[in-house]
């Protein structure tokens, strides 16, 4: 792997992580292996027990993995990071790596539709209960929350599918002021366009499925650690990371690793148990994936603003959000943390009811109806309809998706031709 900490993250994305020596492959071959060999009992008896560093089975770590995991964590500036099968797997492990029966968590309640569902139903089952805030109440509001129990605090940088700013500064004082991390959800934004733990922010977490992967070819997650949240102290509240591992011979990740104590519990702990890795071959994807985003996510937002702008001006459109608008209710934070951009996501709603909306939806000739956000073809949906549709009409509105929101994303297409899509199905 090749020294990346002083490139700029466009480098990184190209050439991060992997320096091939004289008549190695240029490109991260795929190490489609389940297994690995070793010479000695006592070679394997020391990985076994995370004494030495090293590959023996897939379900824990791979080559190809690992490559593409320490290029994530190179463009948001941390310590690790661990791929894994699903955006939903890589949340459930962030806060389960430090969550046990009998704890609490509190999340912003902007969040997309499947993850409020795995924390406020799923999570429920095994015993950890979240409260759900108003990501944009006051810091008392939010603190009110809290409980003794309380284990971290869980947001996203932009929700989907509302588009709404998380204020992270806000929220990483909130949780360190408690003795707890600050988990964001940084999948819309990407690196490229905001590094939560430059404001605070200890864990972040990716659906690679999304605009890393960027071509709708496979799914896929990632947690990375930035290393800053000192486990030790508060020691009583984080036990799974400071009192013995019986499974390792007492071992005490904190103590143990350091820095990469998050990051190596969630990989040898987790992983070894529930075994939700991400494919070799999704992996091989995804650095292809990763190798452009730099360029994609400039030609999403330059789209999206001038689709935004559009519908601003359209009569048929009821409201839009946008970051990247003046009026928009989150323009200034959108300039804090991501002055360079937000993403290719906007939102709005259509003027009338809710067959209205789907109507206009079904006229659309390009524009696909797909169940995905974030890649490079322009594509729509109703979350109300699909998505969000296991949530009440109160739960909705909680989750910041009104009754009549079209998300909509703008692909990296000529944007005259998205807009003539648009103006067509309008008229």
């Amino acid at each position: 792997m090749s020294d990346t900490q002083h490139l700029h993250p466009e480098t990184i994305c190209v050439q991060g992580c992997w320096n091939p020596r004289k008549g190695e492959p240029r490109i991260v071959p795929i190490y489609q292996s389940t297994t690995f060999r070793y010479e000695t009992s006592e070679q394997m008896a020391q990985l076994f027990d995370l004494k030495e560093s090293g590959y023996f089975y897939s379900r824990l770590q791979n080559p190809n993995n690992d490559v593409v995991a320490a290029k994530i964590a190179q463009l948001e500036g941390g310590v690790g990071a661990m791929l894994t099968s699903s955006g939903q797997t890589a949340n459930f492990y962030a806060v389960f790596n430090i969550c046990e029966a009998g704890d609490h968590f509190i999340s912003s309640s902007t969040i997309y539709g499947g993850t409020f569902n795995l924390f406020g139903v799923t999570m429920k089952k095994l015993g950890i209960e979240v409260t759900f805030v108003d990501p944009d109440a006051d810091e008392a509001t939010i603190e009110a929350a809290f409980r003794p129990n309380t284990k971290l605090i869980f947001g996203e940088t932009l929700s989907n599918p509302g588009v709404h700013v998380l204020d992270i500064e806000k929220f990483a004082h909130i949780a360190h002021h408690h003795g707890v991390p600050l988990i964001v959800d940084n999948t819309f934004a990407t690196p490229i366009n905001c590094r939560p733990f430059e404001w605070g922010a200890d864990i972040v977490t990716h659906s690679t499925t999304k605009y890393m992967d960027g071509h709708a070819t496979c799914i896929g997650g990632a947690v990375v650690d930035s290393g800053n949240f000192d486990w030790e102290a508060h020691a009583d509240k984080f036990p799974g990371l400071t009192r013995p591992d019986e499974s390792y011979h007492g071992l005490i990740y904190a103590q143990a690793f350091g820095k990469m104590a998050y990051i190596t519990k969630a990989t040898v702990q987790l992983m070894r148990d529930f075994g939700s890795i991400q494919a070799p071959q999704n992996a091989f994807l995804i650095n292809l994936g990763l190798e452009t985003l730099h360029l994609r996510m400039a030609r999403h937002c330059e789209n999206a603003q001038k689709v935004a702008e559009f519908l601003r001006t359209c009569s048929k459109v009821a409201w839009v959000n946008y970051p990247g608008l003046k009026e928009d209710k989150y323009y200034a934070l959108a300039q804090k943390y991501m002055p360079n951009g937000t993403c290719g996501v906007v939102t709005f709603g259509v003027k009338g009811s809710r067959q209205e909306a789907l109507d206009f939806i079904d006229r659309l000739k390009f524009i696909a109806i797909v169940t995905h956000v974030a890649d490079v073809r322009t594509c729509i949906l109703h979350p109300a309809s699909h998505t969000h549709r296991q949530l009440s009409d109160e739960q909705l509105i909680a989750a910041g998706v009104s009754p009549d929101l079209i998300r909509l994303s703008v692909g990296i297409e000529n944007v005259d031709d998205i807009i003539a899509d648009l103006k067509q199905a309008f008229t």
